[in-house]
């Protein structure tokens, strides 16, 4: 299948929104593998692996913009590392639906020209994150859903994998957990199946000035009638354009009842608040004024980081210019975001 081409008239409106090219700048790549960490279910063998894959992640990112790639093949990079990962609510090791099946989800956008590509509820694609690129640039569309994206993958060559291949013990027994409870009209006991976390995402700066963003999710375990949540929708928990990139994770529908990740890119982009304070505005403020609860990573086109979270924890991590991965899970750890250089007026809080 050749690749779809926009019209002409479409294509310089792109442009036009997207300005005018930036001066060359520092590569940065910025990604999580979800908020609502608990420490005292972290063994220190998970630990240790979930800290080498986010390592992992973020070499492979940035050895990408390294060699001259862009911003895109960065954040689909990383994110392929993770969806790869059992450790992760992401590809293999996915949650599961109330009726025992993985549902995944995800989104990719370039922020130079505002095009996008999502999936959503897919249950044989090995990393929908590659999907939802193709989806952006093979198609004339930007979100397709379930058996209709499928068909699409194997119309552009897209090998599909059996449903088991992201299937864990760990995740079918929390599952069985849940409808225990279900049955009993109990409350969720787990603590991670009760905040309705976990999704993996990144998000770029390339050395051309283009950014780029992009997240992965299988949802929220004992999740009903074809549920989705805001990671496959742009705007919501995904979203970048010429100024600000945003991959979320958290409670989904409070995300895309706030448009969080529109909502700080405007800020940073229209009003030109700071990155940090207008994530932190959105993620620690208007969503938890709603109930819900979550984090984020924002990157804007100076190379600035934010990651602004209220649960306890977020598995996060960051690469700059020198090639040093820094990776953080814990609320009360250094992340190493409050050394590097901030914009005026701009918070030095999370």
């Amino acid at each position: 299948m050749k690749p779809y081409r926009r019209p002409l008239a479409a294509a310089a409106l792109a442009v036009g929104i997207a300005g005018m090219s930036h001066a060359a700048v520092a590569p940065v790549l910025v990604i999580h593998g979800g908020a609502g960490v608990i420490r005292h279910d972290m063994t220190p063998a998970k630990e240790k692996a979930i800290r080498a894959a986010m390592t992992r992640a973020l070499e492979q990112g940035h050895a990408r913009l390294k060699a001259g790639k862009s911003a895109l093949d960065a954040v689909t990079a990383a994110i392929t590392m993770l969806e790869d990962d059992p450790n992760f609510n992401a590809g293999k090791g996915s949650v599961f639906t109330h009726e025992g099946r993985n549902e995944l989800d995800a989104a990719i956008m370039d922020g130079n020209t505002l095009r996008a590509g999502s999936v959503a509820g897919v249950q044989r694609v090995r990393n929908p994150i590659l999907l939802a690129r193709a989806v952006m640039q093979q198609s004339p569309y930007v979100l397709l859903s379930g058996e209709g994206a499928e068909a699409f993958a194997r119309s552009i060559g897209m090998a599909l994998v059996d449903p088991s291949w992201f299937r864990t013990e760990e995740r079918w027994q929390q599952l069985q957990k849940a409808l225990k409870e279900d049955a009993a009209k109990q409350p969720y006991t787990d603590e991670e199946t009760d905040r309705h976390l976990g999704t993996v995402g990144a998000v770029a700066l390339d050395a051309q000035g283009h950014l780029a963003a992009g997240t992965s999710t299988g949802g929220m375990t004992d999740k009903r009638w074809g549920r989705i949540g805001d990671s496959p929708i742009i705007g919501a928990g995904t979203y970048a354009n010429s100024g600000c990139a945003v991959s979320a994770t958290g409670w989904g529908e409070f995300y895309m009842r706030t448009v969080a990740a529109h909502a700080i890119c405007m800020k940073v982009t229209q009003m030109r608040v700071p990155i940090k304070r207008a994530a932190a505005e959105v993620i620690n403020q208007d969503i938890p004024s709603l109930g819900g609860n979550g984090g984020a990573i924002a990157l804007d086109a100076q190379g600035h980081i934010s990651i602004p979270f209220n649960t306890e924890g977020m598995y996060r991590g960051w690469i700059g210019a020198d090639g040093v991965p820094h990776v953080a899970i814990y609320g009360d750890e250094d992340d190493g975001t409050a050394e590097l250089p901030a914009q005026a007026g701009s918070s030095t809080q999370p």
